[in-house]
């Protein structure tokens, strides 16, 4: 409801912006032509997710993953890194953070260890593991816009070498903070099957053929759209009760587009010419810390995607482009409002009876953030 009303108050202020003519017809609509296949990709592939998580998909993946870790929790535990890397990469951190956060604490609790590590794991990576791919962030989506649209494999070229550090790092630090749950052993029982074999095996096959897809080249919308519709269709048939209103993520949709009118008419009041002197310009390394160091803090004083939109115009080169996703992709993990996919987390573990504290979350963001934020931007200057 906080995420709706603050989306619908940024909205009003940017309709407002507009009629005041602080905004023009012009810009307005070069704007809507640059969001609504951004928007029209995160309503697709949430409800894609959202569908194939209803079906079982992710809890037999992790049921299979539990199995081939012969009782090793700390092969788990990687098997859940990976998990949750490949879940971000192409669905999207926030498919992470909803949809694999409930499922690795059951399976911490059905093996006998503490969720801690595993849902920080989920939260850590939902994060920085979303620099891959365009369709990893909504904040990718529009730096490649910005790029020209050089598609996901071009977009890859740019960002693999700080992608690989925004993995590492965390993982690291995660396995030295919790290496003594993670050094256990367990026995797992055998999984129930999906309830549903038809909607199992169809949601599987949709993914299986979709992920490809994604980096395919097609404009990204169009394959997540039609997974999106074959997945609606045959859970109207076999399941339809699980079609509900808020598969679609109305609150995030409303918030983006406030968002977007609220930046643009505060860039035209002179917000841009005051940021580009705290982010600089240039291309030298310093000059790249510089820029990834002001978005990650401005991420975590007001969330990464107004961050984002705030610094894009000091973005100049692509080298820039990409330190700044690296501050605003990987540098929000000290507060709980950064960005989110932390949010809705946070949600899923208060209603599975999981409690965290706020103080060590921004404690061990403290660690991570910076050595995160730095190491990627360092790839980015030398790789």
């Amino acid at each position: 409801m906080k995420t709706a009303l603050v989306g619908a108050v940024l909205l009003v202020l940017g309709l407002a912006a507009w009629a005041f003519g602080i905004l023009d017809g012009t810009e307005v609509l070069a704007l809507t032509d640059r969001i609504w296949p951004v928007l029209l990709f995160v309503v697709a592939i949430t409800v894609v997710a959202e569908l194939a998580d209803q079906a079982g998909v992710f809890q037999s993946i992790a049921g299979h993953a539990a199995r081939l870790a012969r009782g090793r929790t700390v092969v788990l535990w990687l098997f859940v890194v990976l998990m949750a890397v490949v879940s971000t990469a192409f669905l999207s951190l926030d498919t992470t953070a909803v949809l694999l956060t409930p499922i690795v604490v059951v399976l911490a609790r059905r093996i006998g260890v503490s969720p801690l590590p595993f849902a920080l794991t989920t939260v850590w990576l939902a994060n920085t593991a979303s620099l891959f791919l365009p369709v990893s962030n909504l904040t990718n989506l529009l730096a490649e816009h910005r790029l020209g649209g050089v598609g996901p494999l071009g977009f890859l070229a740019l960002s693999y070498a700080p992608a690989i550090v925004g993995v590492i790092v965390p993982v690291i630090v995660l396995a030295i903070v919790y290496r003594r749950p993670l050094s256990g052993r367990f026995t797992v029982d055998a999984a129930a099957p999906a309830s549903d074999r038809l909607l199992f095996v169809t949601s599987a096959v949709v993914l299986v053929v979709l992920l490809p897809l994604l980096v395919s080249g097609l404009p990204v919308w169009l394959p997540a759209s039609a997974a999106a519709l074959v997945l609606i269709a045959v859970t109207a048939w076999r399941n339809p009760r699980v079609l509900r209103f808020d598969l679609v993520p109305w609150q995030l949709i409303v918030l983006a587009s406030g968002l977007f009118l609220s930046m643009a008419a505060l860039h035209n009041v002179g917000l841009g010419a005051f940021l580009e002197q705290v982010a600089g310009t240039g291309n030298s390394p310093a000059d790249l810390l510089r820029l990834s160091a002001s978005a990650g803090v401005g991420a975590n004083l007001v969330d990464n995607l107004p961050a984002y939109l705030a610094l894009e115009p000091a973005a100049t080169s692509p080298d820039r482009l990409i330190a700044l996703l690296i501050g605003v992709n990987l540098g929000p993990l000290v507060t709980p409002w950064a960005s989110l996919a932390t949010l809705l987390w946070h949600q899923r573990l208060t209603a599975m009876d999981v409690r965290i504290s706020w103080t060590r979350y921004a404690l061990l963001g403290l660690i991570v953030a910076p050595l995160t934020v730095v190491g990627a931007t360092l790839a980015l200057a030398f790789l």
